[in-house]
């Protein structure tokens, strides 16, 4: 994609200072009604990764401009996530450490992914593109639009298997509600919320807010480690996949493979699902409607 700031190198990725970008995004460039001064951007942009490939941008930079001509030939923001994210996962090969470091967050906003950013979140107002939050661009890591779909990739993947990430994509109550809570950093807990919505058991927003909301209430009396053990990941094989020089980062039509880090435990994940699914049946949702009642009605 075309960079924000010209004349900022852009065969690497840099770090940009959370105040600086705070400066950057005033309401006018928020609001389309100015460019992002490019001048300050290259003042207090840094450029220390290592020289290894990952740290380089051109299959970053494809798959942004991929991203934007989704969007616009027509493509949905949620198809879009679920397009993106896991694909963003396996070209963004960090360590969980590396991406919690909001200051590569705020040059993949400002520097490379503007644009995309105001196709994806932008309403159109007389030829502009308002994106009504600036921490799409820089802010915290579940609302600035990359990180939050880098962490959802990394949260509910299952070992290599990207699938689940569709699943979780293709709601957005789940990236703003189950994403940021400590319960889906047990993978087996991740897995279950995401199968009762493959089996259709939650459907809606609602039904995705009234089930998080009771399996984080049940998890101050159940401790779900113990109910559904997880297996440890293999950091051996993530470091060899993230250190991977050779393997394709992303295509257009196939998911891409994460790291072979170990799947999560099948027997662990059935424990939770029929827990969830009673979880589920008692919780005060408004408008639910009991799946056996309607299979019964069929």
């Amino acid at each position: 994609m075309t960079p924000a700031a010209p004349n900022v190198p852009t065969d690497r990725l840099g770090r940009l200072p959370d105040t600086m970008a705070a400066s950057f995004l005033s309401r006018a460039v928020v609001e389309e009604d100015a460019p992002v001064p490019a001048e300050r951007l290259r003042q207090g942009i840094s450029y220390w990764f290592p020289d290894e490939r990952r740290w380089t941008t051109g299959e970053l930079d494809s798959l942004l401009e991929e991203s934007a001509d989704r969007i616009r030939t027509g493509g949905s923001p949620a198809s879009l996530d679920q397009w993106l994210a896991p694909r963003l996962h396996s070209t963004l090969r960090l360590t969980r450490a590396e991406a919690t470091d909001n200051q590569l967050w705020n040059y993949i906003g400002l520097v490379m992914g503007a644009e995309l950013i105001r196709l994806r979140w932008g309403r159109p107002a007389g030829g502009r593109r308002i994106v009504g939050q600036a921490a799409r661009f820089a802010g915290r890591w579940d609302i600035q639009y990359f990180s939050r779909l880098w962490w959802a990739a990394e949260l509910f993947r299952n070992g290599d298997d990207y699938e689940p990430v569709v699943t979780a994509c293709a709601n957005q109550d789940v990236l703003h509600t189950a994403l940021r809570l400590d319960l889906v950093n047990h993978r087996p807990t991740a897995q279950a919320l995401l199968r009762l919505l493959q089996k259709e058991v939650v459907r809606t927003g609602r039904d995705i807010n009234g089930l998080v909301k009771a399996a984080g209430s049940a998890a101050s009396t159940i401790v779900y480690e113990v109910v559904a053990p997880d297996q440890p990941r293999d950091h051996e094989a993530q470091a060899a996949w993230i250190a991977s020089q050779t393997d394709v980062y992303w295509q257009p039509n196939r998911l891409p493979q994460g790291p072979f880090d170990g799947r999560v435990d099948e027997k662990s994940v059935a424990r939770l699902v029929a827990q969830f699914e009673e979880l589920f049946r008692t919780a005060p949702v408004r408008d639910k409607k009991d799946v056996r009642e309607e299979t019964t009605n069929v």
